[in-house]
C-alpha cells in the first residue's frame, strides 16, 4: 500500500481540545455519540470529478502507512477462525485468489497494491458464495481484524459493468469514519480497474452545495451513511435502477432498533422496487439473537456464516482487569504504567464512555504533559478526518475516542486498547457486550499481538467486567496492583508486546 502523503496543514495541534463538548445531560447517542447525518448538515458535492471528491475527503490522505520502518512488528499468521456455513451450500472454499476467476486487473489491485498473498478463512468461504450464480444473498459473522472487508469491496467490484457509467453497487456504514475508509479500501483494491466510486458522507460547510445544483450520480460504486444515501435517493441524484449489490457494513446495528434500522430498511426497499435481483450482503462481527432472527425475515434465499459467541474473543489479544481506587488512578495507570512502559509497542487507543468523559481525560492526560488527540461526535467533520488522518498516518500514538470508532476503525498499529468506561446498553444497568467486542477488535488486527486494559473503579463496574466474562464464557486476568510497573511489564510480556 501507497504511503499516505503527510499534509501538515490538515493536522490539529495535537493538545486541541475536544471542540464543543456538550454537557452530561445532552440527549443520547444514536451510534458513537452521533446522530447519523442531521437534516441542517449539507451532504457532499457529487461532482462529475472522482478527483474533487477525493481531494476534499483526503480520501488517499487517510490511507494506512506501509513505510517498511512502520512495519508491525508483533505479527504473527492469523489464527483460523472457528467460522462454519450454516447452510449447505454447492460452493469449493478458496485456497487462492486464481480460484475465484476474478480478472486480472483485480488480481494486480490485490497483490500489488493490497499486498495480499492469500485468503483469509472467511474470504475463502464467504467470496465463492458472493461471486458466482446465483448471486444468493449472505449474512456472514467473523471476527474482527480477519478480512471481512475485502469479501464485500471485492464482491461489489467484480459485480461492475465498467461500460455502465450508473450505481452498480452501494455500501451503507454506521459512520463517517468507517465509509471513507471503505472508500480507500475500495480504490485501492480496484486501482487497475478503472472503476469509478462516490464517498456519500455529510461535508463542512466551506465545501456545501445545494442538492438541487448537483449533478446526478455517474459513480459506479456508492459507499455512505444512511442519511445522506437517502437524500440523494429521494432527490433523484442517486438512481438505484442498476444496483445488482447492497451492502450492509456493521449489519447488527445497521439493522438494531437503537440502529439505524428504518434507514436501512427504506433504502432496501426503494432498491427492491427497480431491482428485484439486488444481491444483499450482510457482515459484522456480532449478530445478537434478536438481530439474527429479524435479519432472517428480510433476506429471501441466503447463506449464513456464524461464529459461536464463546469463540468470537480474539485469541491473538490479551485482555486484563485492573482495579483502580478512584477515577484520577485511571488516568494515573494510563500515563505512568500503560503509556509510559507500552511507549514502543505501537499505538494506542482509549475508549469512553461519554463527550463529558473524553474532554475530562483529554485534559487530565495533557496536564501530565502527554500529547493526545480526542474524537466524538460534537467535533466537526472537517476536524475529525484531520483526526483519523494524523493517527493513520503515525504522526500522534495515542487517541481518546468515544464509540464513533469502536466499530470497523483498522488501523494496523493499534496494539493497545484502554477501555477507561466499559460499555453499557442505553438505559440498561447491562454491558453492551457487541461493543466490548468491537472495541477490542481495533487491536490485534488479523492476527497481530495485542492487548487490552479495562480500568475498574466501582462496584458497577465489577458487576459489568464479571458479565462480561460470563457471557463470552472467558475470565479476564487480573493485573494484580495498578501501582506497579512490574505486574504491568508482565502483562505486555504475555501479551507478546515486549
Amino acid at each position: 500500500m501507497a504511503n499516505a502523503a503527510e499534509d501538515t496543514t490538515l493536522a490539529p495541534p495535537q493538545n486541541a481540545p475536544p471542540q464543543n463538548a456538550p454537557p452530561e445531560n445532552v440527549p443520547p447517542k444514536r451510534w458513537g455519540d452521533e446522530e447519523d447525518d442531521p437534516v441542517e448538515e449539507p451532504s457532499a458535492s457529487s461532482s462529475n470529478s472522482e478527483e474533487k471528491v477525493a481531494s476534499e475527503l483526503k480520501v488517499e490522505a487517510l490511507t494506512i502507512n506501509d513505510d517498511e520502518s512502520k512495519i508491525n512488528k508483533f505479527l504473527d499468521e492469523p489464527q483460523d477462525s472457528n467460522i462454519t456455513a450454516v447452510t449447505d451450500t454447492p460452493y469449493e472454499s478458496a485456497s487462492s485468489f486464481e480460484d475465484l476467476n476474478l480478472s486480472p486487473d483485480l488480481l494486480k489491485g490485490l497483490y500489488v497494491e493490497m499486498k495480499f498473498q492469500k485468503p483469509s478463512k472467511i474470504q475463502g468461504i464467504s467470496l465463492p458464495m458472493i461471486l458466482n450464480p446465483p448471486h444468493k444473498d449472505l449474512i456472514a459473522q467473523a471476527h474482527n481484524g480477519s478480512g471481512k472487508t475485502t469479501c464485500f469491496v471485492l464482491g461489489m467490484l467484480s459485480r461492475i459493468d465498467p461500460k455502465l457509467k450508473m450505481p452498480q453497487a452501494l455500501c451503507v456504514c454506521p459512520t463517517r469514519e468507517l465509509a471513507i475508509q471503505n472508500v480507500e479500501v475500495l480504490r485501492k483494491m480496484g486501482k487497475y480497474t478503472g472503476i469509478t466510486s462516490e464517498c456519500a458522507v455529510p461535508m463542512d460547510s466551506k465545501h456545501y452545495v445545494p442538492i438541487s445544483k448537483q449533478p446526478p450520480i455517474s459513480a459506479q460504486v456508492v459507499v455512505g451513511t444512511p442519511g445522506t444515501i437517502k437524500k440523494w435517493m429521494s432527490s433523484r441524484k442517486l438512481g438505484v435502477t442498476k444496483i445488482k449489490i447492497l451492502v450492509f457494513d456493521e449489519a447488527d446495528h445497521m439493522l438494531a432498533e437503537d440502529g439505524f434500522k428504518d434507514d436501512s430498511l427504506r433504502i432496501k426497499k426503494d432498491i427492491e422496487k427497480h431491482s428485484s435481483h439486488c444481491q444483499v450482503l450482510l457482515f459484522s462481527a456480532t449478530f445478537n439473537e434478536n438481530v439474527k432472527n429479524f435479519v432472517s425475515r428480510i433476506v429471501k434465499d441466503y447463506n449464513q456464516l456464524f461464529v459461536k459467541k464463546e469463540e468470537l474473543s480474539l485469541e491473538a489479544v490479551k485482555q486484563y482487569k485492573v482495579r483502580c481506587p478512584d477515577e484520577h488512578t485511571k488516568t494515573l495507570v494510563i500515563k505512568d504504567r500503560i503509556l509510559e512502559l507500552g511507549e514502543h509497542v505501537g499505538q494506542t487507543i482509549i475508549f469512553v464512555r461519554t463527550r463529558n468523559s473524553a474532554s475530562i481525560l483529554h485534559k487530565a492526560l495533557v496536564d501530565l504533559g502527554y500529547a493526545v488527540t480526542t474524537i466524538q461526535g460534537a467535533v466537526s467533520a472537517e476536524d475529525r478526518d484531520k483526526i483519523v488522518q494524523e493517527f493513520k498516518n503515525n504522526l500522534t500514538k495515542v487517541l481518546i475516542s468515544t464509540d464513533l470508532l469502536a466499530r470497523g476503525f483498522d488501523q494496523q498499529q493499534i496494539n493497545l486498547v484502554i477501555n477507561y468506561d466499559l460499555p453499557v446498553k442505553y438505559e440498561t444497568s447491562e454491558p453492551d457486550y457487541e461493543v466490548y467486542l468491537h472495541r477490542i477488535g481495533r487491536a490485534g488486527r488479523f492476527g497481530r499481538k495485542g492487548a487490552v486494559f479495562n480500568l475498574l473503579c466501582s462496584d458497577r463496574d465489577e458487576m459489568l467486567m464479571s458479565k462480561i466474562e460470563h457471557y463470552f464464557g472467558s475470565k479476564v486476568a487480573e493485573v494484580k496492583s495498578w501501582d506497579s510497573d512490574e505486574d504491568f511489564n508482565n502483562a505486555l510480556e504475555v501479551a507478546g508486546l515486549l
